[in-house]
């Protein structure tokens, strides 16, 4: 058994019932208990986390007990070599928990001599330069109102330099510019929310290792983004407290409500903020009445709520007067695909704009549920100017925010690019006469907008083909039935990131007539041609029956004439 007193107090607060915690950390305290705390291979070094308290306390503020915890994590070493136990660390609480304040005190120190490393440099990484600068503008200001500070470091704008070990403290975005830089001790990422995919991670911490004890701090709130890679994070986060994962893959310490409900009690955000456990320090009463404010404003201007939630609790709900769906039950599509092979389906597509994306599917019926099957076409030019398709790294790499990983899924092969001015109409009807060889393509329903160029194609070869002469009209129609699907967990698109994309940009905009229509949350980045083409087959579905060709004729065979 391994013991620290402030991992041993904010673990005996909990059991004592002085502070609330939500589910995540609830596991967590299990795991410390069982899996951690029981080894004997391990040691806190007690002395390095005692001196990076004082230093916090003696140069920034007063550190919390849940502040103290966090900093015991940082200094869990293996007996046997000193190396680091934890190298990743996921904090995420609700805003104003003071997660950059914190992070300041720890790599201040950890650049120090008391930390006594050589040349442990230390980035901080975010998606812009504001946010990059919260912590080392805090350190720089820090250290240019102590004299004493300005003996050991060295401090400008742009960097804080030790000068007993030469580490330095820089602030990077996350730009594939900036990637051959330092050789970190350390990298933080902040706002990890923003991040859509690993790959700019990985170019930060290629660096790692070179030194010793390195770390990897990812902090921030929830965010908008899904699928993403902090939803990745989470997983891995879950995996490891529930004994499913490498004991010291992550350490994670994750701050939210349970319930959106929980909201309406003011004494459960401390599940999400640990900041307003009590007793309250001046700074976390000023905290509070700013949340209560905030909350309060809620009543008068509803359209903040997921904001607020997101953010303040940490907690992202969706707002069904918005969003076709919420993203559990869109993440509940990836659903294994059952046996379709012959099987009759609806064909669907949309083909609004034949200048950026165009969609076709296969919708099914089948015990109850409707699997979609669905590829997509996207023009070079469209997906190279909005996404950066064609760059050497991808958007993210460039400096801009991601919005599609583009490349992933053409190599996934749910979309295909094609060069020329417009999408080749003759490319969409060559992909049903493809699929036409191992399903019975009943129809092919579109809408009016680009069907008077394809239907004769259609035809031409053969196919059905019906024509939704006012596609916004049967927005209202399929509206029960869409919200009944996904409700219950209906809709089967398998394992397709790009369906859940499409889907997760609708906007459900709600007439004054109470009618609703499927639009997108944004006109040009955030598509919806694979939704749009799917609400199309969904109008026709019943036309089909969810019986397979072999079944009808084993039916057939069945009967005594």
């Amino acid at each position: 058994m391994i013991q620290q007193k402030y991992v041993d107090e904010y673990i005996r607060l909990y059991e004592q019932g002085k502070i609330k915690l939500n589910k995540e950390r609830i596991l967590l305290v299990e795991y410390i208990q069982r899996d951690v705390l029981t080894r004997d291979d391990l040691y806190f070094d007690d002395e390095m986390i005692e001196n990076c308290i004082k230093f916090g306390e003696r140069w920034y503020f007063p550190l919390t007990i849940f502040q103290r915890f966090l900093i015991a994590f940082v200094f869990l070493f293996f007996k046997e070599n000193g190396r680091v136990f934890y190298r990743k660390h996921l904090w995420m609480f609700g805003r104003g928990g003071g997660k950059n304040g914190l992070i300041s005190v720890v790599t201040h120190f950890l650049i120090s001599q008391l930390h006594g490393i050589q040349d442990y440099n230390i980035s901080i990484v975010a998606n812009s330069e504001e946010q990059a600068k919260t912590s080392p503008d805090e350190v720089h200001k820090t250290i240019k109102r102590n004299p004493i500070l300005q003996k050991a470091f060295k401090t400008t704008l742009t960097q804080t330099v030790s000068k007993v070990t030469g580490s330095i403290l820089k602030f990077r975005t996350s730009n594939g510019e900036t990637k051959d830089g330092l050789r970190d001790g350390a990298v933080v990422f902040d706002e990890i929310h923003q991040y859509e995919s690993n790959k700019d991670v990985r170019v930060h911490i290629s660096g790692l290792g070179k030194k010793k004890n390195p770390r990897e701090f990812y902090i921030g709130t929830d965010g908008y983004v899904r699928d993403g890679f902090l939803d990745k994070l989470k997983e891995k986060a879950l995996k490891v407290v529930q004994g499913e994962a490498r004991v010291n893959a992550l350490f994670p310490f994750i701050c939210k409500l349970d319930d959106e409900r929980e909201v309406d009690n003011f004494h459960n955000w401390e599940k999400a903020n640990p900041m307003l456990c009590h007793p309250l320090s001046e700074y976390a009463q000023g905290l509070l009445e700013t949340i209560k404010e905030e909350y309060e404003d809620l009543e008068d201007d509803p359209t903040n709520r997921e904001e607020f939630m997101t953010k303040r609790m940490n907690l992202p709900v969706t707002d069904l007067e918005r969003s076709v769906a919420k993203w559990e039950e869109i993440e509940a599509t990836n659903q294994q695909m059952p046996e379709l092979l012959y099987r009759e389906c609806i064909g669907c597509l949309d083909y609004a704009s034949i200048r950026d994306f165009a969609a076709c599917g296969l919708l099914f019926k089948d015990q109850g549920k409707y699997p979609f099957i669905t590829h997509s076409f996207a023009r070079k030019q469209f997906v190279d100017r909005i996404y950066s398709y064609s760059k050497k790294h991808d958007a993210e790499m460039a400096g801009k925010k991601k919005f599609a990983p583009i490349k992933e899924w053409e190599q996934q092969e749910l979309l295909t690019v094609l060069e020329g001015e417009t999408i080749d109409p003759h490319k969409i009807v060559a992909w049903f006469v493809e699929k036409r060889k191992y399903y019975y393509i009943k129809k092919i329903v579109g809408d009016n907008f680009r069907m008077e160029i394809l239907k004769p194609l259609f035809e031409a070869e053969g196919f059905e083909v019906e024509v939704i002469r006012n596609p916004r009209a049967i927005h209202s129609l399929m509206a029960p039935r869409i919200e009944i699907g996904f409700a219950n967990n209906q809709f089967i698109f398998g394992d397709n990131p790009l369906m859940r994309w499409y889907t997760n940009n609708v906007l459900v905009l709600v007439k004054k007539d109470g009618n609703k229509e499927y639009q997108k949350k944004e006109p040009i980045r955030r598509k919806t041609d694979g939704f749009q083409a799917f609400v199309c087959g969904l109008y026709k579905i019943d036309e089909i029956s969810d019986a397979s060709i072999d079944d009808s004729l084993d039916m057939l065979e069945a009967i005594d004439f």
